[in-house]
C-alpha cells in the first residue's frame, strides 16, 4: 500500500484516459503529458496502461508499506527519498517504510510517479483516471489528501543486479524547452470567420499562460483575437488541443479534461505532437503558435510516436535481461 502523508498541490491518479463515452459527454481524460507517463510506465516494467500519480507545480508526501520499484518523470520536481535527493527518469527501489516527497517544480508542471503494477483504485467507465468536475475514478473522483490510502497492483518485482544504462537523464529539458515554447498548429475549422489581423496576430504574438489554467483548458493572454462578424454557433465537436476563442479575444487551449462539445469558434487544432509540450507550460511561460499543414502534422506524429516506441523497447529489453 501506499500511505498519503500531505496530498500536493494537485494529485490525481491518471491512467491512458477513458475511451468509447465521448457521446455522453465524458472526456477522454488521462495523463495530460502522455510521453512522460508511458515512460514513467516502462522504466518500472509496467505494460502500459497501469494508473499513476498526476503531480502539478508541487507534489505529494507518500510513505510506502510495501517493497517495490518507482519511477518519477515528466517536469524537474525536487524529490526526495528518504530525506536523499532521488534522480528522475530512472527506476528507484523503494522498501516498507520508504518516505518519497516530490516537492516543487523547477521546470515544467507536471510529474509522473509510477509504480510496478500501477495504482490500484477501482475502474469507472473502463478507466482509473480521476475527472474533477463529474467526480469520477481515481480516489472518489478528487485530487489526493493526507491520510489516503492507495493498493498496488500485483508485480513481478525484479530490481536491477547492477546499474542500467536508462539514457534519459536530459529528456526533460529537451522536450520542455524554455520559458517561451513554439507549439504548432493547423488552422481550424473556423479559423476564416476571424479578421485577417487576428489571423496573422495569432502566429506572431506571444501569448502568456495564466494562473487560471488547469487540466480543462490553457488560458492565455496577449492580443485579442476578433472575428469579421459576430454570429451565432451551434455547439461542436471540442478535442485536447483544440484552440477556442470567447468573446473576450483571449484564446484557450482545450487540455485533457475538457468538455466534448464548445459553442466558442475554433481558431486552430494544436498538432498532436507538442501536447505533451503544452502540458508541461507553467503560469508565466510564454506560447508561440506556428503553422504547420494537416499533412505534417500527421507526420511529425507518427514518427514521435515511433521514436517513443523504440526508447520503451529499450527499456523493456533492460528489464528483460535482467529477468
Amino acid at each position: 500500500m501506499i500511505e498519503v502523508m500531505e496530498g500536493g498541490f494537485f494529485t490525481t491518479v491518471q491512467d491512458s484516459g477513458r475511451f468509447g463515452y465521448r457521446h455522453a459527454g465524458v472526456p477522454v481524460g488521462g495523463a495530460m503529458d502522455a510521453w512522460a507517463y508511458r515512460l514513467a510506465n516502462a522504466l518500472v516494467g509496467n505494460h502500459g496502461d497501469e494508473a499513476v500519480l498526476e503531480a502539478t507545480m508541487s507534489g505529494p508526501t507518500i510513505r510506502f508499506h510495501a517493497e517495490t520499484v518507482i519511477a518519477i518523470c515528466g517536469g524537474e520536481f525536487s524529490c526526495a527519498l528518504n530525506g536523499q535527493p532521488l534522480v528522475l527518469w530512472k527506476p528507484a527501489a523503494v522498501k516498507p517504510g520508504d518516505v518519497l516527497e516530490i516537492g516543487a517544480c523547477r521546470v515544467g508542471w507536471r510529474a509522473y510517479m509510477a509504480v510496478a503494477g500501477g495504482i490500484d483504485v477501482s475502474p469507472v467507465m473502463g478507466s482509473r483516471s480521476t475527472y474533477v468536475p463529474a467526480q469520477l475514478g481515481g480516489v472518489s473522483g478528487r485530487p489526493l489528501r493526507r491520510g489516503d490510502v492507495l493498493k498496488i497492483g500485483p508485480a513481478a518485482l525484479i530490481f536491477p543486479s547492477k546499474p542500467l544504462r536508462w539514457g534519459l537523464s536530459r529528456l526533460a529539458s529537451r522536450y520542455i524547452g524554455g520559458k517561451t515554447k513554439t507549439v504548432r498548429a493547423v488552422p481550424g475549422p473556423e479559423y476564416d470567420e476571424f479578421t485577417p489581423d487576428s489571423r496573422t496576430q495569432l502566429f506572431a504574438a506571444f501569448y502568456e499562460v495564466t494562473p487560471q489554467s488547469d487540466r480543462i483548458g490553457c488560458r492565455l493572454a496577449g492580443p485579442a483575437l476578433v472575428r469579421a462578424r459576430e454570429k451565432e454557433m451551434v455547439s461542436d465537436t471540442v478535442v485536447f488541443g483544440t484552440v477556442q476563442v470567447p468573446s473576450s479575444g483571449q484564446p484557450i487551449v482545450l487540455m485533457a479534461d475538457s468538455q466534448t462539445t464548445g459553442g466558442y469558434p475554433r481558431i486552430a487544432q494544436v498538432a498532436a505532437v507538442d501536447l505533451p509540450l503544452l502540458a508541461q507550460a507553467r503560469p508565466g511561460d510564454r506560447i508561440q503558435f506556428r503553422p504547420i499543414a494537416l499533412e505534417e502534422a500527421v507526420q511529425l506524429y507518427i514518427e514521435q510516436q515511433q521514436r517513443l516506441d523504440r526508447w520503451i523497447a529499450a527499456i523493456r529489453r533492460q528489464w528483460e535481461g535482467e529477468r
